[in-house]
């Protein structure tokens, strides 16, 4: 018997600023803002004592434009830009990652959702948990591949997985999640969607049509048909074609990116104690500290039960 090995995914940049966001400011002896730092570690390792993975990585936005922005330059204009305070944190939450020989993941270009949604692809055979506190990850859930999302601040988490999500999205499954958002657009990701429509027309017409393709095809046969839709919106849908397939292409997460990654080297666990203690030391988490020392005593137990079950 062979049990299946679990692989946590890190939503970094999603994890860092939901931390700096909900926890108050925290700096060092030396004046140094780390209170983001110490939330994504704090939530990390949350998620290993609850989680108990085999594997761990953790996947960042690389600084720069996207292939998204080069579709549509407004993609996420609204948005203010990083504090600096935050900004300065992300490199200092690298390092300690690099110290618990967790891979960091980051290419230009490509966001890290979209890296994840890579790794999800690559390891089908594998369980997989993505720890993130942005809803838009849940499309890429699975028989074998579950979102674990913070509910709010970075204490409450909920463990998303298919039948959750058709429970919070009226029937939908996660792959429709990408046309559920096209339609109603996105405000924080300045995504436009088609304007008037809501969520509960949105469902209404997924529930219905199953995806947008099916949607403008049956449009398409004979507006006339489709008693389901008044005639205002069956304008607004064609009127705003388009727009609502950018939107689309915008919210879905790519799962082809070319990633230089060895899933033996992330096995969870390998590094070096000493000098993590003393990193930790630096940044003045003495709580952190012995966090760890406990999940080196959960992680040592679950070892040894899986090798019982095994015999």
């Amino acid at each position: 018997m062979k049990l299946n090995e679990r692989l946590l995914i890190l939503d970094s940049n999603s994890i860092l600023h939901r931390a700096f966001h909900a926890l108050p400011s925290l700096t060092t002896k030396k004046g140094e803002q780390v209170s983001a730092v110490y939330g994504f570690l704090l939530v990390f390792f949350k998620a290993l004592r609850e989680i108990q993975p085999d594997f761990v990585c953790a996947c960042f936005d690389f600084p720069a434009k996207t292939f998204r922005h080069k579709k549509f330059i407004e993609y996420k204009a609204t948005r203010p830009p990083t504090p600096k305070d935050l900004a300065s944190q992300i490199e200092k939450t690298k390092e300690i990652l690099n110290f618990l020989a967790t891979p960091v993941l980051e290419k230009e270009g490509f966001e890290a959702d979209d890296l994840i949604g890579t790794l999800v692809k690559k390891f089908p055979e594998k369980e997989k948990i993505i720890l993130t506190g942005d809803s838009d990850t849940l499309q890429l859930i699975n028989k074998n591949t579950e979102v674990y999302l913070f509910k709010k601040g970075v204490k409450n988490t909920v463990l998303y997985g298919e039948n959750l999500v058709k429970e919070r999205y009226e029937g939908l499954k996660p792959e429709q999640i990408p046309d559920f958002k096209a339609l109603i657009g996105d405000i924080s990701d300045n995504i436009p969607g088609v304007p008037g429509i809501g969520e509960k027309t949105a469902f209404k017409i997924l529930q219905k049509f199953d995806s947008l393709e099916n949607l403008y095809q049956e449009l398409g046969k004979n507006l006339g048909r489709i008693k389901e839709l008044k005639p205002e919106l069956k304008n607004d849908l064609i009127k705003y074609k388009k727009q609502v397939f950018l939107s689309k292409f915008l919210v879905k997460i790519k799962k082809d990116v070319s990633l230089d990654f060895n899933l033996k080297k992330s096995r969870w666990g390998n590094y070096d104690k000493k000098k993590v203690t003393q990193v930790l030391n630096n940044f003045e988490f003495y709580s952190l500290i012995k966090r760890l020392e406990e999940l080196e005593i959960k992680r040592s137990e679950n070892i040894q039960s899986k090798q019982k079950t095994l015999l």
